[in-house]
């Protein structure tokens, strides 16, 4: 969990992070309570934006689903607002970090900008027209849990197949331990780094082991590269947009990534030599994306706030008084993840 104060050019002046506690909801809330307290100590915050791992309703209110928390039908924006008493949104944690790399980032300024976020799963938004698009219900931007090997791996989610079981760092990592198990004398560098012990391989270790040269490792990155690469050609069939930024952690391999997946791509994408080709390049700011966005987010509610049937906390003539502070001081926010 990642918390931060930001300023309205996306600059994090101050920063708290601590491991996300158990699989509890409470535990989780007790957690983002907790940093906003200890940030408002040294800071005057004036909303707080909380980027949420899980499917967000469109009233940015309630966590319908998390495939990796304890998530389900969760009120969160209820319970946060009952403990901090000033004006907050909940949205999808990747939604936040597409907004934070169209906004000031790799995708700025771009007509339509996906956003891919590759941790643990693969998460993502899209920005049409300088809007975030967040679909009828608010489940738009899920790319990982499209199927892309009918009857393949299981997923959190309760599918089989989906893509970011093929492209996302729990694939790097089940791979890697799969292949250290055989005793196979190609894994033998990465087992080396973990002790002889396959379950004890991360993602970060395979990564910088590629990085040194590893060429294990590197085969093993590019394998997800090119899943990635497929993947996002099915994105731009259904979107064609002007550009592809990939973040999250698995996106600190850099090139040793991104390479594979843009060739996989122009392999694959449909229409090829006859239309443009979406730009892929990485993002800008990697795992602070979220943390930025969610913050930006909550600072354009404050600013333009969105239909008061909607979001309750604001007031249509909320609106005005913030104009003139704006043009006073420049406001800072802060963010939970």
């Amino acid at each position: 969990m990642a918390a931060g104060v930001v300023d309205e050019d996306g600059g994090i002046l101050d920063r708290w992070q601590e491991p996300t506690p158990s699989r509890s909801p409470k535990a989780v809330e007790d957690a983002i309570v907790r940093a906003v307290e200890d940030l408002r100590k040294r800071y005057r915050v004036e909303a707080v934006g909380i980027g949420a791992a899980g499917w967000v309703d469109n009233d940015q209110a309630v966590v319908r689903f998390s495939p990796h928390l304890a998530w389900r039908s969760e009120p969160l924006k209820a319970r946060l607002s009952g403990r901090i008493d000033i004006p907050l949104i909940v949205d999808n944690d990747a939604n936040a970090a597409a907004w934070a790399e169209y906004r000031f980032g790799a995708g700025r300024g771009s007509s339509v900008m996906v956003c891919i976020t590759l941790g643990t799963g693969i998460g993502g938004g899209l920005v049409i027209g300088g809007k975030l698009f967040r679909g009828s219900y608010g489940m738009a931007g899920e790319w990982g849990h499209m199927i892309s090997v009918p009857d393949g791996h299981w997923c959190e989610c309760g599918n089989r197949g989906c893509w970011e079981q093929y492209a996302s760092g729990n694939a790097l990592v089940r791979d890697a331990r799969a292949l250290a198990r055989t005793n196979s004398p190609t894994a033998y560098q990465l087992l080396e780094i973990v002790g002889g012990d396959p379950d004890k391989i991360t993602g970060p270790d395979v990564t910088a082991a590629a990085i040194q040269g590893e060429p294990t490792s590197v085969e093993l990155l590019a394998d997800v590269g090119t899943w990635l690469g497929r993947g996002i050609a099915n994105l731009a069939a259904a979107l064609d947009p002007e550009v592809v930024v990939i973040g999250g952690g698995v996106s600190a391999a850099g090139d040793l990534l991104l390479s594979p997946a843009q060739r996989a791509f122009s392999r694959t994408l449909t229409g090829r030599g006859f239309r443009e080709e979406a730009r892929l390049v990485l993002a800008r700011f990697g795992n602070d994306a979220g943390l930025i966005g969610a913050a930006d987010l909550a600072r354009h509610a404050m600013i333009e706030p969105p239909d008061s049937a909607q979001f309750g906390f604001w007031p249509r003539r909320r609106k005005r008084r913030a104009s003139k502070a704006r043009r006073r001081r420049q406001p800072l926010r802060t963010r939970a993840q």
